[in-house]
């Protein structure tokens, strides 16, 4: 045989050997690629101090992707979820995230609760790219972050409009000299200036501070302190385990000293009521929600997905049942928005996917009609007419304060 026999032979077996790969990869190959889950992960509190909170996310991300699922998928592909615990730690935190980044197919995690917790994770989020989705950090700097291209996106309280009307609120009930009570954190500090900016606006004092420490065990001091600077009412930030502190010892006031309470979001993500409620009962308390499965702007929708929440999870009677129910709302309509810009982009690219996040069309959620949830120049779905007052019952249920009120005539 030739010499260029032999060459065109050895040629010829590896011209086949490259096409059998070649279509391995993009037949077989592609195809398992195309078939494989695509992975939302959530990074959230679910056994500290804002438990519920988590848990609450968690289960409103179930209840949609079941949805998504049972309907086909997305890209026809189905949707698992990866969970880890930061545990309200910022530096567990980021450890997720990065462990998030180097997870095949992951389009998207999901964080919640604390604010703390998501700013520390901002660099790794934009280091690896991965859509970062907020369904319950108020903090305003998480989505006004100053990186560009931002992905990070919120269905959310955004302290900036909670700090306005948690303002509004005390004005419009006759207080004079709100008193802030603030946790000495990214959250407390977001939430010092937005009220601090609106008493400015008003053309009011600016209001004495207390500010105190994750983890305090006894909040006299500060509460005096307010109380000696002639605040007549006390605006909270702080989550349940430091709420239930607060409320302790404004309990253990006699009545005529007591301030009442007007407090954000942040006490209902852990199980407050329950240990609190011997001092709640003495205590003038509303605090901020967005949602309530009592009153849902669309109840047909509210009443499918509450009896789904049942069936999955918890025996209910009633709303009361529902954990946190904000976190679950969010979170709920979250997932089905990251599925429409899964399906708008056509793939799992999280950039593609985050450039669809900001070009979506009308979504008629839980909490609101979405129309767009975002843009390019904003990615807080929400605004200060979402806001709502709501109160504890004598049994702990979380009711709007307007229900509440129809309710005692």
């Amino acid at each position: 045989m030739s010499n260029s026999g032999l060459v065109l032979r050895q040629f010829s077996a590896a011209s086949l050997l490259g096409a059998i790969l070649g279509f391995l990869l993009i037949t077989g190959g592609h195809a398992a690629e195309k078939s494989d889950p695509i992975v939302v992960g959530l990074d959230a509190d679910l056994t500290g101090s804002a438990a519920s909170g988590g848990i609450a996310i968690q289960r409103g991300m179930e209840l949609a992707i079941d949805e998504i699922n049972e309907a086909g998928g997305v890209i026809g592909r189905s949707v698992i979820l990866k969970v880890r615990d930061h545990r309200g730690n910022p530096a567990r935190g980021v450890d997720n995230m990065r462990e998030f980044a180097e997870t095949k197919n992951l389009v998207a995690v999901f964080g919640g609760i604390h604010t703390p917790v998501a700013l520390a994770e901002l660099e790794v989020v934009h280091e690896a790219k991965i859509v970062f989705l907020i369904p319950w950090a108020a903090g305003t700097t998480v989505v006004e972050n100053g990186y560009t291209p931002n992905y990070v996106f919120r269905v959310s309280v955004r302290d900036q409009f909670a700090g306005g009307f948690l303002i509004q609120e005390v004005v419009e009930r006759g207080f004079k000299r709100p008193g802030l009570l603030l946790e000495q954190t990214g959250w407390g500090r977001s939430n010092e200036k937005a009220m601090q900016e609106s008493l400015r606006a008003r053309n009011m004092p600016e209001a004495p501070i207390a500010w105190f420490n994750w983890g305090v065990k006894d909040l006299n001091s500060e509460i005096s302190a307010l109380k000696t600077a002639g605040a007549d009412v006390v605006l909270l930030v702080a989550n349940a385990r430091e709420g239930v502190v607060v409320f302790r010892d404004m309990a253990k006031l006699r009545a005529e000293e007591r301030l009442p309470v007007v407090s954000h979001w942040g006490i209902t993500g852990g199980n407050i009521f329950d240990q609190a409620s011997a001092s709640l009962s003495s205590v003038d308390l509303t605090f901020l929600q967005t949602f309530s499965f009592f009153d849902p702007p669309f109840p047909a929708k509210a009443r499918r997905v509450f009896d789904a929440y049942c069936a999955r999870f918890d025996k209910c009677s009633s709303p009361a049942d529902v954990i946190s129910p904000v976190g679950t709302a969010h979170a709920y309509d979250l997932m089905h928005l990251l599925k429409m810009a899964i399906e708008k982009a056509g793939a799992t690219d999280r950039l593609a996917v985050r450039d669809a996040l900001e070009n979506l069309g009308r979504y008629e959620g839980l909490v609101r009609v979405y129309d767009p949830p975002f843009t390019a120049e904003r990615h807080d779905a929400l605004d200060r007419s979402d806001f709502r007052l709501s109160r504890f019952d004598r049994a702990g249920a979380i009711v709007p304060l307007e229900q509440q009120r129809a309710q005692s005539r």
